[in-house]
């Protein structure tokens, strides 16, 4: 993506986004999609029913990291990691036993189709390429994360892309900041990380000396530790200089 010079008044050289829940996610969302799914199998299970049990994702993606079970690098262990969630997930709502939809979950987040990007993410993105940032991806998603980047029109933006299920590292591993550091070719301390989870983004891009930016768009973590928080990516330009 072509960018003009860089403003002195930026506060950093490169910018690194997350890619699920930052720029991407489940369309309409996690929750609607899941709900639908069920009913479209004869399943009554609200929206507000499956939010109430997002905490299954959280804890097992934490205990995944814990156990390094580096889900994301083969198209087996992704597969077998997202059934065990849908899994969890069925049971905690009540769903029928032995009723296969674990399966037809996969298969419908699993479908580029229903991604899209949040409606900051464009305006966000071309206001830094214009002042000069340069930026990058660093995120943990299966390699077909790079066809959803070229489907959705972003993967110009993104020069340099560490992807989990093609480099063999997941975050939290500061392995995989490093990676993109390297191949950005900046220092740590020139550059922010923008995700929307504190223990596989804020945490350790601070730990490799990253500036840490929380995207909190519902305001679930209000007191943020380290780093600096918004609520849209629509106040990042300003963060980080940009006019």
């Amino acid at each position: 993506m072509p960018s003009g010079p860089r403003s002195p008044a930026v506060r950093f050289k490169t910018i690194f986004f997350d890619a699920g829940e930052t720029l991407v996610h489940p369309h309409p969302s996690f929750p609607e999609l899941f709900s639908s799914t069920l009913a479209d199998n004869g399943i009554d299970v609200s929206p507000q029913r499956v939010t109430e049990q997002l905490h299954v994702v959280s804890e097992r993606f934490k205990q995944a990291a814990a156990d390094n079970e580096l889900w994301s690098t083969s198209r087996e262990r992704s597969k077998e990691f997202w059934l065990s969630i849908y899994r969890l997930f069925l049971d905690e709502v009540g769903a029928p036993p032995d009723s296969n939809l674990d399966a037809t979950l996969y298969g419908v987040f699993s479908d580029h189709a229903n991604y899209a990007l949040f409606p900051d993410v464009d305006p966000a993105l071309e206001a830094l390429a214009q002042a000069g940032v340069e930026m990058g991806l660093i995120s943990n998603f299966e390699e077909w994360l790079e066809l959803l980047l070229e489907r959705l029109d972003v993967t110009r933006y993104f020069p340099v892309r560490v992807i989990s299920g093609i480099e063999g590292v997941e975050k939290p591993d500061l392995a995989i900041f490093r990676i993109a550091l390297e191949r950005a070719g900046v220092d740590a301390r020139e550059a922010a990380y923008v995700g929307d989870n504190p223990h596989f983004d804020v945490e350790p891009a601070a730990a490799c000396g990253m500036f840490p930016i929380l995207v909190d768009r519902h305001d679930r973590y209000p007191d943020p530790a380290i780093g600096a928080r918004i609520s849209s990516l629509e106040e990042l330009a300003a963060l980080v200089g940009v006019s």
